[in-house]
């Protein structure tokens, strides 16, 4: 007796981006156990007739779940219920929104959070004084959006022990008045001078930080996302027993795959540590729910406290060459080294490699890794990719690395056009973040937002990777028009490519039969959109192994 399938649910009368095409086509598909049955347009109308959920798409866009190939949730979930100053333009807001959280919570011994803007402040550094005013009798210590920077008021530092004579450490640095006394702002491995004195979060804060990250990222439709550090990192609790207690509550909703964080200063003695932990989270977890078989390396700071690694000297307010060329984190050949001991031990590495020599220098250690070992399928990738030199540009394909992008970056706004194009070779804009050489030369792409940094939302920087400027920015493209990618390449990083680096593209990334059904309901087809108005589409719903994890209806009701 022949079986005849029966669908859970049926999505039907929408356009269906499916990954394998170059536009959508209208129609439906079917869902059953969690995973997509049929996307051919007769069956899938048999279906509907029995199905026990018809979802009417109503002419919206069907996609494939976005996943996030760079982020940082359980961090940003627990700024979220902390000192949480990313919706802060201004200096004035920001110090506002301070005070305002100091006085709401009187007996917390340290005020603490993230998300303040480096161009709301003169040269991207506030000062202690700032913080004094509003909060003298309580240590403050606020990372900023890109967690490259703190700042601190005096009673930080006094706590910290921190003072004209402390000497500034060989990964960071401190802004200072003119007598040495540290001015405010921390940079770079100079944060963590605080680290014996600050207090950390809980577990428990860490667990509801990771929870409300996750309801926040489902809402844009966001179904996996690659954390981009996990353990014990920049002052958070060890995330991993995080995620495990998620997994085993039935809490983890999304698919995960954590890169483990490389310590620079332990060395090859972590190696087996990491190991074992990716080796005892498969043990525990379903991989295509949990992983831990990526390492985090992260090669230079950021280019506008001058700490990208360049192969140019950064400029002063002159526009004269100082003797700066940022900071490498790794001698390039010890880093070359524990690459290819972790590629052999079957581990991707996902580098952070912003500056144009920190490119080269994890493109060389990718390199040395496929002399040593040859071709390992560990889909390494590089993330950030603010400038890259063309002949670097050519190595990506030969050497299978993935192009990581952040594209919300990818436009003139206040941050790049006032701290660090002045500080760059003439022709640095014409090697921002080049997408569209990327695609030439044959590279993969995959696309993160890096939140906390920058909203996570997949919409918007599918925008300016299109567009390359902000919507209603009477700015200029960002770099020639050649550096643009089209809806279709941008959606396509989004879903399949991040899929791929995470090595969940036999199930997920594409809408077909046999992959989970992990999707996003958009609220208007954007590929009949003018590329100008991309920006204003929503997710209206999100579902995850056929379940519906977010409705935009319900959320603002």
């Amino acid at each position: 007796m022949t079986h005849t399938p029966t669908a859970d649910t049926v999505f039907e009368h929408g356009w269906i981006y499916t990954g394998a095409e170059s536009s959508p086509v209208f129609g439906g598909i079917a869902v059953a156990d969690g995973r997509i049955l049929s996307t051919d347009a007769e069956e899938v109308a048999r279906l509907a007739q029995t199905a026990t959920t018809r979802v009417d798409l109503a002419g919206r866009l069907l996609v494939a779940g976005f996943q996030d190939a760079h982020a940082h949730p359980v961090m940003a979930g627990i700024e979220l219920l902390s000192c949480d100053l990313s919706g802060c333009d201004t200096a004035e807001e920001t110090l506002a929104a301070v005070a305002a959280y100091a006085s709401a919570h009187p007996d917390l011994a340290w005020i603490q959070g993230a998300g303040w803007s480096m161009d709301a402040f003169p040269g991207g550094t506030p000062t202690r004084q700032m913080l004094d005013e509003i909060v003298p009798d309580r240590p403050v210590l606020l990372e900023n959006r890109d967690h490259h920077g703190a700042w601190a008021n005096t009673r930080a530092f006094a706590l910290a022990g921190i003072t004209a004579d402390t000497p500034d450490p060989a990964d960071g640095r401190f802004e200072r008045e003119a007598d040495g006394t540290p001015a405010g702002t921390a940079h770079e491995g100079a944060m963590s001078l605080f680290g014996d004195v600050r207090p950390r979060p809980t577990l428990d804060q860490a667990y509801a930080g990771l929870l409300a990250a996750q309801q926040h990222l489902i809402s844009y439709g966001i179904t996996a996302w690659q954390d981009a550090a996990v353990g014990e990192f920049m002052g958070s609790p060890d995330t991993v027993p995080v995620y495990l207690r998620a997994a085993r509550d039935g809490a983890l909703k999304v698919r995960v795959r954590g890169a483990q964080w490389w310590n620079r200063e332990d060395g090859d003695a972590q190696l087996g540590p990491i190991l074992a932990r990716r080796d005892e989270v498969a043990r525990q977890c379903d991989p295509d729910r949990l992983s831990l078989a990526s390492v985090k390396v992260m090669v230079d700071g950021v280019a506008e406290n001058f700490t990208a690694a360049m192969h140019e000297c950064y400029r002063d307010h002159h526009g004269d060459a100082t003797d700066n060329r940022g900071i490498s984190f790794f001698d390039p050949r010890d880093m070359a080294r524990f690459v290819a001991a972790l590629d052999a031990a079957g581990m991707q590495v996902h580098f952070h490699a912003l500056g144009d020599r920190a490119v080269t220098d994890a493109l060389d250690a990718v390199e040395y890794a496929r002399e040593r070992n040859g071709a390992s399928g560990n889909r390494h990738h590089l993330a950030h990719l603010q400038v890259v030199r063309s002949e670097d540009v050519a190595r990506f394909a030969p050497l299978e690395a993935t192009a990581n992008i952040q594209a919300l970056w990818a436009c003139h706004e206040d941050q790049l056009d006032t701290l660090t194009l002045p500080f760059l070779a003439d022709d640095a804009e014409d090697h921002h973040y080049p997408f569209g050489e990327l695609v030439a030369s044959g590279a993969r792409l995959a696309a993160g937002s890096d939140w906390s940094v920058s909203s996570p939302d997949p919409v918007q920087a599918i925008h300016i990777a299109v567009n390359r400027r902000s919507p209603h920015s009477d700015l200029p493209p960002l770099g020639p028009e050649s550096q643009r990618l089209t809806l279709a390449q941008a959606l396509d990083a989004y879903t399949q490519g991040t899929a791929r680096v995470n090595h969940l593209d036999h199930a997920t990334g594409r809408i077909e039969p046999g992959y989970y059904a992990d999707l996003a309901i958009l609220d208007r087809n954007l590929f009949e959109l003018a590329p100008e108005d991309l920006h204003t589409a929503r997710v209206d719903e999100t579902w995850i192994g056929g379940e519906r994890v977010y409705a935009r209806a319900e959320d603002a009701a």
